[in-house]
């Protein structure tokens, strides 16, 4: 997919504009910035559900939604209740044909429907769900419904697979494992995945690129080139510090005029009256 000076407009707001971006096959991108900037507008302009205000964005060589039979696409985290007794296996074969309506003819589709099995089958174990994918969904821990999630997305085969905050709500485990999933169906199984995040950190490891969206603007590239203190201080036009502590976690630190840069779920705030956020 390609974004060329890509803008988008909601309510009579520029939210972002001049966005380049290019994510090849199998790469792995990261879209951040802080809440309300349009980190899931993007998602929407690359699902064709929003049109781009300026600029030209191709999705598979196509305009944004022509395509989407092979996208994958997860919405920010659904949770399942507990007394919800739908299998996980059911969750993952609505992906295949859960838009489809009327009975099956008996005796015909036997193939398909053994092709189906099958399908879910491989996915299931594509994302280590094997062992509990047959128990009802709301008895699965969040990871588990996360992984079962995941797999619904895949059983398509797509070639682009969007996903809106995957790893929200998780503990740092369970962010880590999905993490590294991610990157492995990404480089491993050459799908392009383009994930909305508040932190980086869990995902720092597996990323080939970055956009980071601030107010009316955004970056893109590596993170080595967009997570620094030049970039983000030019991005927001006020002084910000890129810290890295022992343990390799990113901390991003601003004046305290600054918005505020990521809401980490698992880090403290800085001292000396600036503003500190986990990336």
């Amino acid at each position: 997919m390609s974004l060329r000076g890509a803008a988008v407009r909601v309510g009579g707001r520029t939210l972002w504009s001049g966005v380049d971006l290019t994510v090849a096959t199998g790469e792995f991108t990261a879209v951040l910035g802080p809440n309300g900037v349009g980190k899931s507008t993007l998602v929407k302009v690359l699902l064709g559900l929003l049109p781009a205000a300026a600029g030209e964005v191709r999705v598979l060589g196509g305009a944004p939604g022509a395509h989407n039979g092979a996208v994958g696409y997860l919405p920010q985290r659904r949770s399942f209740d507990a007394c919800v007794r739908i299998r996980g296996v059911d969750v993952v074969r609505l992906g295949l044909d859960g838009d489809q309506w009327g009975i099956p003819v008996p005796g015909l589709g036997r193939a398909k429907r053994r092709a189906a099995r099958e399908r879910v089958a491989e996915v299931v174990e594509l994302v280590g769900a094997s062992g509990y994918a047959h128990r009802p969904i709301g008895q699965c821990s969040g990871g588990e419904q996360q992984r079962l999630l995941i797999a619904q997305a895949l059983i398509r085969r797509p070639q682009i697979l969007l996903l809106d905050e995957p790893l929200d709500s998780l503990d740092l485990p369970n962010q880590s494992a999905i993490a590294a999933l991610l990157g492995r169906i990404c480089h491993q199984e050459g799908v392009s995945v383009v994930m909305v995040a508040h932190d980086v950190n869990p995902i720092l490891h597996h990323l080939d690129r970055v956009v980071y969206i601030a107010e009316g603007g955004a970056l893109a590239g590596t993170p080595a080139e967009v997570i620094t203190s030049e970039t983000l201080t030019r991005l927001y036009r006020t002084p910000v510090e890129v810290l890295r502590t022992s343990g390799g976690r990113l901390v991003v630190v601003g004046q305290p005029e600054a918005p505020a840069l990521h809401s980490d779920r698992h880090a403290g705030h800085g001292t000396g009256g600036g503003h500190a956020a986990g990336l």
